[in-house]
Order: structure tokens, then sequence, then C-alpha cells
């Protein structure tokens, strides 16, 4: 019975001991360093709608460029209204969604954050050189899922 009693006791004291470091963490994780801009990114069927929450009534929906034979803009990555954010301060950017659930992910940016409907998700990113990033919806919300482009323009 002693035995038992060790091999029950022992394993959750290892867990708790792993446990509280590790959800201190994640606590200290979440905190943001006052953000300069906070973007509120809202998914629809089939494109973006963002408001830029510091500005008053600075909002802008964000649609896939058709396919054309230009040769200056990315084939089904490049947008009519791009998010202009500034290069070497943090932002912090609110995601949720109007329908479907959506993913509102940039790679190269190390984001991907889900739009859920009903529910306000939030990060914060920080970029650090001048330029163009860009991502999709990496979530199947339909038909168009894949025509869902995301482009920031850093300056």
């Amino acid at each position: 019975q002693m035995i038992e009693l060790i091999w029950t006791i022992l394993p959750a004291i290892t867990l708790i001991f792993i446990a509280l470091p590790s959800l201190r963490l994640l606590y200290l994780l979440d905190e943001l360093n006052n953000p300069l801009i906070t973007l509120k990114s809202i998914g629809h069927q089939w494109y973006w709608s963002y408001e830029y929450s510091d500005f008053n009534n600075v909002e802008f929906d964000s649609y896939m460029i058709q396919s054309t034979n230009n040769l200056n803009n990315f084939r089904l990555l490049d947008v009519d209204n791009r998010i202009v954010l500034p290069m070497n301060n943090q932002i912090r950017i609110l995601i949720t969604a109007t329908d479907v659930i959506h993913s509102w992910t940039i790679p190269s940016l190390g984001v991907k954050v889900d739009a859920n409907p009903g529910r306000l998700n939030q990060t914060s990113f920080f970029i650090n050189r001048p330029g163009l990033f860009f991502g999709q919806c990496s979530e199947i919300c339909g038909a168009n899922h894949s025509f869902m482009p995301i482009v920031i323009e850093s300056i």
C-alpha cells in the first residue's frame, strides 16, 4: 500500500513543479509592452476588414486583386488596400471573424492567430525591417479560403 501511495504522489508532485514555471512564463508572454498602434482585423467571407483603433474612423476592407497579365503585382497574394504599419515599434493586433473560423497568418513575421466569430483574440509583433510581408488565411473556411491574402507594408 505504501508503494502505491508513492508512485501516485511522486508523479503528481513532479507535474506541479513542471507546471508552475510554465504557467508563469505563459502569463509573462501574454503581457504587452505599450504598443504604439492597435490594429483590429475582422475576417469575412472572403476578405479582411481592418480598423486602426487608435485613430478615429480609419477603417477599410482588403480584397484580393484579380489575376491580370500585369507583371507588377503578386498573383493571388496582392490586395487592393494594404495594411501600413511602422517598423521598429510594438504592434498589437486584435483578431475576430463574423461568419466562420479564419486564420490570420503572416509566416515571415511568425504570426498565426485564429479568428473566431464571437471571440476577440490578441497578439503582438515587432517589425524590424521595411518591406512587404505576405500572408493568407490558413484555415479551411469555405470554397474561396485561399483567396484571402494579407499584405503588410512596413515603413
